[in-house]
């Protein structure tokens, strides 16, 4: 079955399931199945005053009744009128962290008399499943695949954990207004990557979601949960959810030329009153959902008898990330912000095809100043612009 309309695609694997329905029971039926599958369940849940993603069990542990407003700069949870458990944007961690790990290690030696040995990190087998995974959040991940395992070389790691993962996604009902993935054609709509795909529907005094396969694994799963077929009305009524998100991005981003704009203005002085704002702090690239840089430490105990080299996240905007011999290559923060920016919006696309930006939004929000990429860009287009003529 395919049903196409309003920009969503649902049910496009003909060999698949029909597209089913599901009540609030049945989500926790799923989460149940899942476990029962041997999958670790991850999904959003409200914690130290965020919705993050970490461990559930059930619905219960879901933010269910909770929204998060967003500008730049601010972020902060608050309740909603209504019971849904995926009213909410996207919040400060990224799927990344679970794929990607912030710190990893990579493997360890000991001293054995007048040598040594060395020992790989034990592999990470652990199988998740991913709920609540929104179509910026897909697309961010389908790009950090090209750098991790479509290039010459793959990270075996990550390739392990991306292979043994589920993904059930949820169409994005409630944008932030720092949201921009319509103007980067990442969403607000599923379309791939995914195993099964829902949408949640409040309406009349109902509450139940649409579900649609991606995947032969997703069809089983949703076979093994209390389902029926979905009605036309609730088919439109899903259609519409995306629809209105879709009219209701916080923020736009005009993306053709950027890549011209950002290569022929590196001088502009733009870029020095952006770096009269910016803090260094890393913070945008730390939420980002695509950024892949990380810089390795080796560690040793006290008596040299063991070592172990660990993986962590680093950023382009630490002086150390391009110290060569004789100092920082980027030692000032506009050169470092020029870095990122440039990157992200157009060399991106000369080393992997694609922009690295997924119109998620985290970065402005989650900027202490308030920095807005997009203002960034419209302000570079305006004053060039001027300037030419």
């Amino acid at each position: 079955m395919t049903w196409v309309d309003s920009g969503i695609v649902i049910g496009h694997h003909l060999d698949l399931m029909e597209v089913r329905v599901i009540d609030p029971e049945g989500l926790d039926h799923l989460i149940q199945t899942l476990e029962a599958r041997g999958f670790e369940v991850i999904g959003p849940r409200v914690r130290d005053g965020a919705i993050v993603y970490d461990r559930i069990r059930g619905t219960g542990d879901l933010p269910g009744g909770w929204t998060d407003v967003q500008e730049a700069g601010h972020y902060r949870i608050e309740k909603r009128d209504d019971a849904a458990l995926f009213g909410y944007a996207v919040g400060p961690h990224s799927w990344k962290r679970y794929l990607f790990p912030p710190s990893e290690k990579l493997w360890s030696a000991e001293r054995s008399g007048a040598g040594f040995s060395v020992t790989d990190a034990p592999a990470d087998t652990t199988r998740r499943a991913f709920l609540g995974v929104r179509a910026c959040e897909l697309n961010a991940i389908a790009i950090q695949d090209r750098v991790f395992m479509d290039g010459t070389f793959t990270d075996a790691a990550y390739a392990a954990r991306r292979k043994s993962a589920f993904f059930i996604a949820v169409q994005c009902s409630t944008p932030a207004a720092t949201c921009f993935c319509a103007s980067m054609n990442t969403g607000p709509d599923v379309r791939t990557g995914y195993d099964m795909a829902l949408t949640e529907v409040l309406t009349e005094g109902r509450h139940y979601f649409v579900v649609d396969t991606g995947t032969v694994e997703g069809e089983s799963v949703l076979s093994a949960i209390p389902s029926r077929p979905a009605q036309p009305g609730e088919i439109e009524a899903a259609h519409q959810v995306v629809d209105h998100t879709r009219q209701h991005m916080g923020r736009t981003l005009e993306v053709s030329g950027i890549r011209e704009l950002l290569y022929e203005n590196p001088e502009h002085p733009r870029w020095d009153e952006v770096a009269s704002r910016c803090l260094t702090c890393a913070n945008c690239t730390m939420v980002c959902p695509t950024c892949f840089c990380s810089t390795v430490e080796d560690i040793t105990d006290l008596s040299g008898e063991h070592a172990e080299r660990w993986r962590t996240w680093d950023s382009c905007f630490t002086l150390d990330f391009s110290y060569i011999s004789g100092g920082s290559v980027r030692s000032s923060a506009r050169s470092r912000y020029r870095q990122w920016l440039t990157h992200k919006l157009a060399t991106w696309y000369d080393q992997f095809g694609t922009s690295g930006c997924v119109g998620c939004g985290r970065c402005i929000t989650w900027c202490p100043t308030g920095i807005d990429l997009t203002e960034e860009v419209r302000a570079l287009g305006r004053e060039a612009s001027q300037k030419g003529t």
